[in-house]
């Protein structure tokens, strides 16, 4: 979770919303890394989660992440948990729940719906206090 922090770092350096990614192989080995890059790109889709999934995709050669770990500063949205879903990755681990727009149990469940084909592995909760105070300390500064 300290990689995908540091990853929320450079987002919020450009003025993104400061949520950091990584994708980890069964090795723990680092494959692909990402953050926010929605406001620095245009791109609505520039979600950490995606940019570190693409990356990881990329570094295996195909769209299967079979054991493989996404570790991020957020709980996913529906589309990031789409994603998830559908790069079969084993397991998410995230650090800070999100009560208004959350996809992996804070207003929808879309990772462990069973009428899905594919459901990783789910761990919530994992340095939130670190997480959340940089996600509070950045919307304090934009609202003032």
């Amino acid at each position: 979770m300290g990689l995908a922090l540091e990853e929320a770092e450079k987002a919020h350096a450009s003025a993104d919303v400061p949520i950091g990614a990584i994708v980890v192989d069964a090795d723990a080995q680092v494959i692909g890394r990402g953050h926010n890059e929605r406001e620095l790109t245009g791109d609505p889709t520039a979600h950490a989660e995606v940019l570190a999934i693409r990356e990881a995709a990329q570094h295996v050669g195909e769209w299967r992440l079979t054991g493989c770990t996404l570790i991020v500063t957020l709980e996913p949205c529906t589309m990031c948990a789409g994603a998830i879903v559908l790069s079969r990755l084993d397991r998410l681990v995230f650090a800070a729940y999100d009560e208004k727009a959350g996809a992996v149990g804070s207003l929808w469940d879309v990772v462990r719906d069973r009428r899905l084909n594919h459901r990783p592995e789910v761990i919530g909760g994992v340095m939130a206090d670190e997480a959340g105070a940089r996600l509070r300390d950045f919307f304090t500064g934009h609202r003032s």
